[in-house]
């Protein structure tokens, strides 16, 4: 097996996925959890500035979008393998309960985007004492 060096030949159309990108855009690995009053959202991504990432919550849908920017280097360099990627991202997911979206916080933390959304109150579990007749 022969290694090829990594070529920007080697992307026939370059700089096209700007325009390309939506249909193609890559979705960020996401860890969600939840307590009785909140629930936890993580997702890795690192290098992204947060000023690039666009938080929504609509009818219990998160969706987490942004772009990663490219980074034109002068100095051509013998790349074996290209993994990291630039471009936009998308992330629509179903969160497990009802939750207050506009009461959500958000923070960028070491590459890591945390996002808290407060559960509505008929989606919190409710103590019901239990009556023993005898």
């Amino acid at each position: 097996m022969s290694l090829i060096k990594w070529s920007p030949m080697l992307e026939p159309f370059g700089d096209w996925d700007r325009w390309l990108d939506a249909p193609f855009a890559f979705a960020p690995a996401v860890n969600i959890w939840e307590d009785e009053n909140n629930v936890y959202v993580e997702a890795p991504l690192p290098g992204v500035d947060p000023e690039n990432v666009n938080i929504a919550i609509e009818n219990d849908i998160l969706t987490i979008e942004g772009m990663q920017e490219k980074k034109s280097e002068v100095e051509e360099k013998n790349y074996y393998r290209k993994e990291v990627r630039s471009g936009s991202f998308h992330r629509a997911l179903a969160l497990p309960t009802a939750v207050k979206g506009d009461e959500a916080k958000a923070e960028y933390e070491k590459g890591i985007l945390k996002i808290v959304v407060p559960k509505e109150e008929r989606a919190k579990p409710k103590k019901v004492k239990v009556e023993v007749k005898r």
